[in-house]
């Protein structure tokens, strides 16, 4: 069974990274988000893997600043934010229940708060 979940986690991070180099080409696609998940999966998943994604330089252009720094710029904070917003007006639109809208606002002032005073802003 462990076996079965690491090849799970490696197939995700692989699926992540395909994501992660389209969202450098489509700018409404964020690169980091994908790129940080296949890390997760990779170090979940196998060793080998791990140490390889951190040697490409897809991780150490996208990454590296993020993983040393804590940090993020703002165009890669702004392209985070409005495709996570995009994708959340989609229910925010079609759905009728005002609960729901409420809900989605208060998720999308939380993700502003949080990214703009818990992760540092690099230059």
């Amino acid at each position: 069974m462990n076996k079965i979940i690491k090849i799970i986690y490696i197939i995700v991070g692989f699926l992540s990274i395909g994501l992660g180099i389209l969202g450098i080409i489509l700018p409404v696609l964020p690169t980091t988000p994908f790129l940080l998940l296949a890390s997760f999966c990779f170090v979940k998943g196998s060793e080998r893997f791990e140490k390889w994604f951190k040697g490409t330089s897809l991780y150490k252009k996208h990454l590296e600043s993020f993983v040393k720094q804590k940090g993020m710029t703002l165009r890669q904070k702004l392209s985070i934010l409005l495709f996570a917003n995009a994708m959340m007006a989609i229910p925010f639109i079609f759905m009728d229940s005002l609960g729901v809208k409420i809900l989605l606002i208060l998720i999308v002032i939380y993700q502003y708060y949080y990214f703009f005073t818990k992760i540092k802003t690099l230059s």
